[in-house]
């Protein structure tokens, strides 16, 4: 099994700034990707950032040159946000995928909030 945990949600003022953390425990060898997604109030949930175990990402574009990604290693993933827009207020969720399991796992989600 696998559980991931994430944290750092919060309100922020629009134009603000907030980090989010995410590690995974269970019974992991690695992991090939971890990512965030974001759900917002009657909207499917979304990608934001994925990033492989070799250090590529992807980013959606509406985030891009704002928000990065990045693991200090292979089972804890962050994500800053930067110049945050109340358009990025959402559940935001941790996704991994671990080597060698046939589906990804999510955490329970964090609130994030922007304010005008």
């Amino acid at each position: 099994q696998v559980q991931l945990v994430e944290s750092g949600g919060g309100l922020v003022q629009a134009g603000g700034s907030l980090r989010l953390s995410c590690e995974a425990s269970g019974s992991i060898f690695s992991i090939n990707v971890m990512g965030w997604y974001r759900q917002a109030p009657g909207k499917q949930r979304e990608m934001v950032a994925v990033i492989t175990s070799g250090g590529s990402t992807n980013y959606a574009d509406s985030v891009k040159g704002r928000f990065t990604i990045n693991r200090d290693d292979d089972k804890k993933v962050y994500l800053q946000m930067n110049s945050l827009k109340p358009e990025d207020t959402a559940v935001y969720y941790c996704n991994a995928f671990p080597t060698g399991y046939k589906r990804g796992y999510w955490g329970q989600g964090t609130q994030v909030t922007v304010s005008s």
